[in-house]
């Protein structure tokens, strides 16, 4: 590594479990928009939720075109320590050596690799919902391929997991742990518009200390309890203290332990139960020296995507968690998304044009007020 340099995360996609994705001898072109930029990239790549060997035939890098294409002459080979194909064991995560490619911050960069064996949905596919069009081939490996012959399209991410960056020492890290809400469901899909993806605009155009910023967003997700993946007590090692280069958290979790989507009546939370959870993060993150963020739970009476999932009972469990939250004294600062995107004059809704119009999800202009309103004080 060069001298006084370290990695940091530019782009990450929280491993998950994939629903009903199955592959067979294709390659998979991933997008990516880095936040910071520099000159020398690593890719990750995850097997998390596999349940035996993942075989990587081929693999490359390099910045986006548009659609399926490389820019000419910006294509990369991945390698492996020293080899052109991998195996990654189930469970496990499989780090590129460096490749040289020059890509400024906020740029689209494409991530190919072959897949040369049969990936059924019993393998446990690992993924994540990503909110932008993806690529997948007919049969054969294309990884070499500046134009990648298109057999289907996919918004998800499948096993790429990070891109990190060889940055300079003062270089920082934050990773934004969090819901649908943070991985920007219902929004528009590629543009971007998902609030870190504003965060990491901001800092860019303010200048001053580099920080890249991590989207640890999984839909569904909860403090607590697991659903469509690990609950974020038992990922934040993983998606939160494990990145590279990490010097600050924004916690925004909590709506959908109210929700109880699955109605579950051990699954019914207390404030002091959530308050626990997030307790236990905010400890975690001051044990490795990690500044954390708590972000406030943002209302959503009477919300048409999960019918009945508020109620007045579930609603001042969120008073009573947010009230904690901005008072409690267990975060380095907090964060009032509830407050930047809700009614003045019916608090207990989003104002209309932040709302997608299902009173849970915000609107590609509430996402993106959601990452206005961050101090990026914060971070200095």
């Amino acid at each position: 590594m060069t001298s006084g340099k370290h990695w940091v995360g530019s782009w990450t996609a929280a491993p998950a479990p994939a629903e009903g994705a199955a592959l067979s001898n294709q390659t998979l072109r991933m997008n990516a928009r880095l936040s910071i930029g520099g000159d020398t990239l690593r890719v990750r790549l995850s097997n998390a939720y596999g349940v035996r060997p993942l075989t990587i035939g081929a693999a490359r890098i390099g910045l986006r075109e548009s659609g399926p294409s490389v820019v000419a002459g910006s294509e990369r080979e991945l390698t492996f320590g020293g080899e052109t194909s991998a195996t990654i064991a189930a469970g496990a995560l499989l780090l590129s050596d460096p490749v040289e490619l020059p890509a400024a911050p906020l740029s689209d960069l494409a991530v190919t690799f072959w897949l040369p064996t049969d990936v059924p949905a019993s393998f446990g596919i690992t993924g994540r919902y990503a909110r932008q069009t993806n690529y997948i081939s007919p049969p054969g490996n294309f990884s070499a391929e500046r134009v990648m012959p298109v057999g289907r399209i996919t918004d998800d991410w499948f096993f790429i997991n990070g891109i990190d960056v060889l940055a300079s020492a003062d270089t920082g890290g934050i990773v934004a742990l969090g819901d649908s809400l943070t991985d920007a469901n219902i929004s528009t899909h590629d543009v971007f518009c998902r609030w870190p993806d504003e965060l990491a605009r901001r800092l860019i155009e303010r200048g001053g200390r580099p920080l890249g910023v991590m989207n640890q967003g999984l839909g569904g997700n909860r403090i607590l309890h697991d659903i469509r993946g690990d609950s974020g007590l038992r990922r934040f090692d993983r998606d939160v203290l494990a990145q590279p280069g990490v010097t600050h958290v924004i916690v925004l979790l909590g709506t959908n332990d109210l929700r109880n989507r699955w109605a579950k009546a051990e699954e019914e939370v207390t404030a002091e139960q959530m308050i626990a959870g997030l307790k236990q993060m905010a400890l975690r993150a001051h044990a490795r020296g990690i500044r954390i963020f708590g972000g406030t739970l943002m209302p959503f009476e009477n919300e048409t995507f999960l019918v009945g999932a508020w109620t007045p009972a579930r609603e001042a469990v969120r008073q009573s968690v947010n009230a904690w939250i901005r008072n409690g004294g267990a975060f380095d600062a907090v964060i009032d998304f509830d407050e930047g995107v809700r009614d003045p004059e019916h608090p207990t809704s989003m104002l209309p044009r932040y709302d997608c119009g299902d009173h849970l999800h915000p609107s590609d202009a509430g996402y993106n007020r959601m990452g206005e309103i961050i101090d990026l004080a914060l971070f200095d």
